[in-house]
């Protein structure tokens, strides 16, 4: 799970098993909390539209949600080693790596991720970089978001203004 140190920068806050865990053995399950944000009231209509028509951005819309698989294929890192630009938004987004492996980059770290593994994003500047030598698929749940204001006096004034708010290579 990435967050922040006192003086704003992007740092990993926990790199270890899920904080809770429910087992049903009877039942043959296990719960594997990894994360939750509350409320978030999505519209749900009766009609078959696609809410996928448009743009790809980013960040998830005001408000809503985004979920995605995003395939990241070797051998496409730039000159400083990553495959994704260095960016931050405004939203909790859940990475499930699905096969391969990926690395998130940190203002002070970085943290490579495998199949099964979860990485939670809140708001911090990253970027991905698969650095093997196959694809390396990962599922994004997005979520908007709000900083709050003991993040906010983290970081610097102007960061709403360099948000990422659009989609890839625009």
């Amino acid at each position: 799970m990435t967050g922040h140190d006192a003086d704003g920068a992007s740092i990993v806050v926990s790199d270890g098993p899920v904080p809770v865990t429910k087992e049903l053995p009877e039942d043959g399950v296990a719960f594997h909390e990894v994360w939750r944000t509350e409320p978030s009231p999505a519209q749900i209509h009766a009609g078959p539209e696609d809410p996928t028509i448009g743009d790809v951005t980013v960040p998830p819309p005001p408000r809503g949600t985004r979920i995605r698989i995003n395939e990241f294929l070797p051998g496409h890192l730039d000159e400083r080693g990553l495959q994704s630009p260095v960016h931050r938004t405004e939203s909790i987004d859940y990475g499930i790596v699905l096969e391969g492996r990926i690395t998130l980059i940190l203002d002070d770290s970085e943290v490579t991720a495998e199949a099964g593994d979860i990485v939670v994003q809140r708001g911090t500047d990253h970027a991905w970089a698969n650095r093997g030598d196959s694809i390396a698929r990962v599922a994004f749940v997005l979520v908007d978001g709000e900083f709050q204001a003991d993040l906010l006096d983290a970081l610097p004034s102007d960061v709403r203004e360099r948000l990422m708010r659009h989609g890839p290579r625009d």
